[in-house]
């Protein structure tokens, strides 16, 4: 008992240098690219490029408006993109077809990075997060019944004022989220180190093994899987970050979980907070594991005649 004491005492204290370090990489990343947005977004261009979108949107049954709020969540977050839809006046169809978009690729630029740096190909997530959302969005135009009710009942609310007023409101906001990113991200890896010197991973993986081979994923990726549906990449960063610089799973482990939680993450309170406003919980869920389940054994497929490829050119 002394020894696990010790060891845990330990696990503990080393997991501090480490999740300040990603901390401080992810906080510095979300702080720059949320006050360019919201530059961009005063100056109208944000606008602008929804009025350009808005023709590829109406393929999707949705309006330049709820185009505007995904492209808020595409480059901002899941947050930006609610308040977006909540001054909309949407129906329900509308708002799950949105919701789903968004989930598959929202926060772009940073989850991509968090992406890379846990080696998979940024170009390669991008584009697979950017086509899932819009193939979803095609099925679910498809599939849901046309419906003239909306999901939310909230007002418009002003969102005018002049870029000092804007600029308040962000800091004070970014506050808030680095506070919450900080703290998050140390008890996170903290907890991953305890975990570990407690041999529960190891039980996690032996329990989520069927699910997880089911996925094609590999079972040592089992506790990153439920980081990044927990709590998504952003939040996740700091574990998955520890976990392939340790080479507890190596990169090609890493690139099929990447190619899994690039389309379903997040998958609890962001779900629920769209469902909160009228975005349908079984949708947002059942198309993005289709769609990661799709992703994973086509990047298995291609790693096998790349393997084979290679064995034609150099031999075994």
């Amino acid at each position: 008992m002394p020894d696990k004491s010790i060891r845990l005492k330990d696990a503990i204290k080393n997991a501090f240098p480490s999740a300040l370090r990603t901390a401080w990489w992810v906080v510095k990343l979300t702080v720059g690219v949320s006050l360019a947005v919201t530059i961009l977004d005063y100056l109208g261009i944000v606008k602008w490029f929804s009025q350009i979108a808005t023709p590829v949107f109406t393929h999707i049954g949705l309006t330049g408006e709820s185009a505007l709020a995904y492209i808020t969540g595409y480059f901002v977050n899941i947050y930006s993109a609610i308040a977006v839809i909540t001054t909309l006046d949407l129906s329900f169809r509308a708002i799950t077809i949105i919701a789903v978009m968004c989930l598959c690729s929202h926060n772009m630029i940073i989850e991509t990075a968090v992406q890379k740096k846990t080696g998979s190909s940024a170009l390669r997530m991008f584009i697979l997060r950017t086509l899932a959302a819009f193939v979803a969005a095609f099925v679910l135009n498809l599939v849901l019944p046309e419906s003239q009710a909306t999901g939310n009942n909230i007002e418009q609310i002003a969102t005018d004022g002049n870029i000092v007023e804007i600029l308040q409101a962000w800091g004070i906001s970014t506050i808030k989220l680095v506070i919450r990113m900080v703290v998050l991200i140390v008890l996170l890896t903290v907890m991953q180190r305890v975990l570990n010197e407690l041999g529960i991973v190891k039980i996690l993986s032996k329990i989520l093994s069927p699910v997880l081979r089911l996925f094609g994923l590999p079972v040592k990726t089992s506790f990153l899987w439920i980081v990044a549906n927990t709590l998504g990449l952003a939040y996740g960063a700091a574990v998955m970050i520890e976990e392939t610089s340790q080479g507890k799973i190596n990169k090609i482990e890493a690139d099929l979980l990447n190619h899994h939680i690039a389309i379903s993450h997040s998958s609890l309170e962001d779900v629920l907070l769209f469902a909160a406003i009228g975005a349908s919980l079984w949708w947002m869920i059942i198309i993005r594991l289709a769609l990661a389940f799709v992703s994973v054994w086509i990047r298995r497929i291609e790693l096998h005649f790349k393997h084979q490829y290679r064995i034609g050119l150099f031999g075994k």
